[in-house]
């Protein structure tokens, strides 16, 4: 049995004493974006007093909370009680093309500060600590009892797709491939872009009912794709009643692995053999965004009980739903496409 060393670094002890208030960071970032503090501030540097009038708030708060977002390269000062935008602050503004306003404010929503002292609980017994805090599973509570939250939600996910479709859009080589459809695809963003970079394509957009029903206006009957595009109310976990050259699943396999199996089943199902499968996925493996994707994967955690995956992780479930993996390829720092075949 080896001994630990009995005296830290200052370095060591310093970076552990930031991370053990990692909560502070995440309120202040929270309260910026409720606050619409970066909306407020413009192209050129302002000082606190005029923010805090654009605001309605008091000055002296508003420097302190300013000064805490400074640390974290949010906001910068350019010379006493004056700031200026950072490349961060300006994602929180709402009219930012990247803009994770919204992000932010999902990832902090009051339902997260309960959860997460959980933590512990969730990982000796295995189970999501949801249903004991709040009497009922994640996403019931959400749309029954958090209205405002479960929008916060609509709209990170909004954002939070149509940010991620373009590139995956960019990425994707549709040679040799007339059909598509996106299992699961929300409001059909990547399916929109792809039909928009490919004027010869046909695509099927495949999700719950009421999620179809709000699908992207472009998709529906009279809107700029509606010839070429079909929208399939339906869940995946069931059944897929879709044939196509191509089958994407993307940011959906996050349940149970039982669920996920039954998901990759279907498609293998009613795929021809040969017929091109692209699962997209954040990997807690193998990626720049490790800090990110493995916080996701302990939320999940905790709210549904899901699982962010490895690259081994799914490429086994893949394999053993009769998908042979050609190759696993970043789509940008977040995302990971696995090509892969039915097999014959």
């Amino acid at each position: 049995m080896t001994t630990a060393p009995t005296n830290a670094t200052p370095q060591a002890a310093m970076r552990l004493r930031e991370l053990v208030f990692g909560a502070a960071c995440a309120a202040a970032v929270r309260a910026a974006a409720r606050l619409g503090l970066a909306d407020a501030l413009g192209d050129t540097p302002a000082g606190v007093t005029e923010l805090a009038d654009r605001l309605d708030t008091e000055p002296r708060q508003l420097r302190r909370l300013l000064r805490a977002l400074t640390c974290y390269g949010i906001f910068a000062e350019t010379s006493e009680d004056r700031f200026e935008h950072t490349e961060m602050s300006r994602l929180l503004r709402e009219d930012a093309p990247n803009s994770l306003r919204y992000i932010s404010l999902w990832c902090t929503e009051p339902w997260t500060w309960e959860a997460w002292p959980k933590l512990d609980e969730a990982v000796r017994s295995g189970r999501n600590v949801f249903p004991d805090l709040f009497g009922k599973e994640f996403f019931d509570y959400l749309h029954s009892d958090a209205g405002d939250s479960a929008k916060v939600f609509d709209k990170a996910m909004t954002t939070s797709s149509r940010q991620s479709a373009q590139d995956f859009a960019d990425y994707l080589d549709l040679t040799g491939i007339d059909s598509v459809a996106d299992i699961g695809g929300g409001q059909g963003h990547v399916l929109v872009s792809l039909l928009e970079k490919h004027p010869a394509l046909h695509g099927t957009l495949l999700d719950l009912p009421k999620v179809v029903a709000g699908a992207d206006p472009r998709l529906r009957d009279g809107g700029a794709f509606s010839t070429r595009a079909r929208l399939v109310p339906g869940d995946c976990r069931v059944e897929i009643p879709v044939r196509a050259d191509l089958y994407i699943i993307k940011n959906i396999l996050e349940w149970d692995d039982e669920s996920t199996r039954r998901t990759l089943a279907n498609v293998v199902a009613v795929a021809r053999p040969g017929a091109r499968v692209v699962v997209v996925e954040n990997l807690v493996d193998n990626s720049p965004s490790m800090r990110f994707t493995t916080a996701m994967d302990l939320m999940l955690m905790l709210n549904v009980g899901g699982a962010k995956h490895s690259e081994e992780s799914m490429v086994g479930l893949m394999a053993e739903a009769g998908l042979d993996v050609t190759a696993v390829r970043p789509v940008n720092p977040y995302l990971h496409a696995f090509e892969s075949v039915v097999r014959g």
